[in-house]
C-alpha cells in the first residue's frame, strides 16, 4: 500500500498560490461590480460563490493534506488586508479556513458531501468585506463620501448591510457556498475529468 506523506511539499504550496491568485482574481473582477450599486456588494454572498465554485472545486480534487485550505484563507487575509479591507476580517477568514479545511479533512478529502460544506463554511470569508461597515461605521461613511461616492449610495449600501441583515447575508453565503461547490464539481467533471486534466 502507497504511504503517502501528510507533509505539505513545495508542489503543494505551488497549488496553493496559483488558486489564491485565481480566488483574488474572481473577487476582484465581480468585486468592482459594487461600484455600479450598493445593492450588488451585499450580494456578493450570491455571486462570489457561484462564481468561485468552479476554480475552488479543481483545487479541492488536489487538496489531500491538512494545511492547504488553511493556508489559502491565510493569503485571503494577506490579500485582503493589502487590498485595503484591514486587519478585522482576518480571524473570520483563517477560523472559515480552519474549519473548511478539518470538514473536508473528516472526509478525507474525498467525501463529496464533505466538500460541499467545507466550501460553504470557507465562503464565510466573504462577509469580511462587511466588517468594516458593522464594526467602524461612522468612519467608513465619511471615507465613502471622501472618496466620491454619494450619501444615496451610503445609505444605500448601510440599508442593506448592517447588524439586523448580516445574519441572513451569513446563511446566505453558506447556502450559495453549498450551491457553488455543486455546479462547480458537475462542471469539473464534465469537462476537466474527461479531459484528462484532473
Amino acid at each position: 500500500m502507497e504511504n503517502k506523506s501528510k507533509k505539505l511539499k513545495a508542489k503543494d504550496f505551488i497549488t496553493v498560490g496559483i488558486f489564491a491568485a485565481i480566488l483574488f482574481a474572481v473577487e476582484f473582477a465581480f468585486g468592482m461590480l459594487g461600484y455600479i450599486h450598493p445593492y450588488i456588494v451585499a450580494s456578493y454572498v450570491i455571486i462570489l460563490p457561484l462564481a468561485s465554485g468552479i476554480p475552488m472545486m479543481l483545487f479541492y480534487t488536489k487538496v489531500e493534506k491538512f494545511g492547504m485550505i488553511t493556508i489559502l484563507s491565510i493569503l485571503l487575509a494577506i490579500i485582503m488586508f493589502i487590498g485595503g479591507m484591514g486587519y478585522l476580517g482576518a480571524p473570520l477568514i483563517i477560523g472559515a479556513g480552519v474549519i473548511a479545511d478539518l470538514i473536508a479533512k473528516s472526509g478525507q478529502y474525498k467525501s463529496f458531501k464533505k466538500i460541499v460544506i467545507s466550501f460553504g463554511i470557507f465562503n464565510l470569508w466573504i462577509c469580511s468585506n462587511y466588517f468594516p461597515i458593522l464594526v467602524t461605521a461612522e468612519s467608513y461613511r465619511k471615507d465613502l463620501i471622501d472618496g466620491g461616492f454619494s450619501a444615496e449610495y451610503a445609505n444605500n449600501l448601510f440599508a442593506a448591510i448592517n447588524v439586523k441583515t448580516i445574519g441572513i447575508l451569513v446563511v446566505l453565503c453558506f447556502v450559495f457556498g453549498c450551491i457553488g461547490a455543486v455546479i462547480g464539481k458537475a462542471v469539473v467533471k464534465k469537462h476537466f475529468e474527461k479531459a484528462g486534466i484532473v
